[in-house]
């Protein structure tokens, strides 16, 4: 019973010394995204009930990728000038009446281009909101701060695919539209009631002043972001090609693909912020953290090739899952760090644009080898290719990490 309880007040002291601000700015977030069930079953939504080939889906989902990298530049440059409230207010206002009106989108060239405004709209919010973190947070908190916001998402993305599972069997595919727009509008409803802009200070507008660099020529970091490109690829087969494999391969309903994709989302909400706070008690380095998570990823797929069972679904599920808790908030923590070089919009443009980029090669990618060598060797070039991310951190290290460019604190 000790043992439990001092657990317990590990986990709840996990989550103390953030600011209210910062609270608002998950429970935003949390609406957002547990109303995200297009997203999830998108790839399932084209083949089932819009008819398009794996290629084809490809071609969309290259579309989401290429519409989220000209949301997050343009998100990014409007936050240095505009400012972070008013483009997270904006993006969610935008995007939630997008989703209301791509249900209605038939074709494939028509549903591309509705794919890509959407996006537009939508992802200028996430550089808008990785600023506001980093202007609300304490330094020495960042990387709890980045791990709330994940908890805030990943609670909400356990909920949504859950929902949109059921929502997609007993209603329609349409549903998820409207409970995504509609999820939108109460974001920006509750960001514009519960938290007031903010302004900067004297000195935060003296320090900006003297922070010019350009995260354009700052090589150490494209590094770093080209890097992060190749690990992002293969995960993010788990919401494009791995639920085609969950239904062909195994025969599973749109039900449990969306318990199992919930089941992430809830891992991380019970275990990903104590974990991360365990990794700070003990002091593990920011590039060990990463390297040991990639290989983690790697070990999730070797389990759907040597275990091909359904039990060993939920084994792949729980090592993509701990791989993730560890990877992404250390990976956003330097990302905010290297931001006081410049202009902290850019930068975290150039993070989320990252992101962005994997989404456009990476889901046509997975689906186009799948196509032509099938899952088993598809999911073994993912394998090499964590492989090859995880030696390239090493380097990363030695860019990011040396005399000349290690972060002040």
């Amino acid at each position: 019973m000790q043992a439990l309880a001092r657990a317990f007040r590990f986990y709840i002291g996990s989550f103390s010394g953030f600011r209210r601000e910062v609270w608002i700015l998950a429970a935003v977030t949390f609406v957002n995204r547990a109303g995200t069930m297009v997203v999830p079953f998108l790839s399932l939504y084209l083949t089932h009930s819009m008819g398009f080939t794996l290629p084809q889906v490809g071609w969309v989902m290259s579309c989401f990728g290429l519409g989220s990298v000209a949301g997050s530049w343009l998100g990014g440059k409007l936050s240095d000038r505009i400012g972070f409230y008013e483009v997270m207010v904006g993006a969610l206002f935008t995007s939630g009446l997008a989703f209301f009106c791509l249900q209605i989108v038939q074709g494939f060239w028509p549903f591309c281009a509705g794919v890509f405004v959407l996006m537009l709209l939508s992802d200028g919010f996430r550089p808008a909101l990785f600023v506001a973190i980093r202007g609300y947070s304490k330094p020495e908190n960042r990387t709890r701060a980045v791990t709330l916001l994940r908890l805030a998402i990943n609670l909400g993305f356990s909920l949504g695919p859950a929902i949109g599972g059921l929502i997609i069997t007993h209603v329609s595919y349409a549903g998820l539209f409207w409970m995504d727009g509609s999820s939108c509008w109460a974001a920006a409803g509750l960001l514009l009631v519960a938290l007031k802009p903010k302004r900067a200070t004297d000195e935060e507008k003296a320090q900006a002043a003297l922070a010019k660099g350009s995260p354009y020529r700052d090589r150490p970091y494209l590094f770093f972001l080209l890097t992060s490109i190749l690990i992002t690829i293969p995960f993010l087969q788990y919401f494009s090609t791995v639920p085609v494999f969950y239904s062909e391969v195994h025969g599973l309903n749109e039900s449990a693909i969306g318990l199992l994709l919930g089941a992430n989302g809830l891992l991380i909400f019970l275990l990903e912020m104590p974990l991360i706070k365990y990794c700070e008690i003990k002091g593990f380095s920011r590039f060990s953290i990463l390297r040991f998570s990639v290989v983690v990823f790697a070990l999730s797929f070797v389990v759907l090739n040597l275990f091909p069972v359904h039990a060993f679904l939920w084994v792949g599920i729980v090592l993509m899952t701990l791989g993730e808790m560890l990877n992404f908030p250390v990976m956003n923590r330097l990302a905010l760090d290297r931001s006081d070089r410049g202009q902290p919009g850019a930068y975290m443009a150039l993070f989320t644009i990252s992101w962005s980029v994997a989404h456009i090669f990476g889901h046509t990618m997975g689906l186009n080898l799948i196509a032509h060598i099938g899952f088993t060797a598809t999911w073994w070039f993912f394998t090499a290719m964590l492989l090859l991310g995880a030696g390239m951190l090493y380097f990363a290290e030695g860019l990011m990490m040396g005399p000349r460019n290690a972060p002040a604190s």
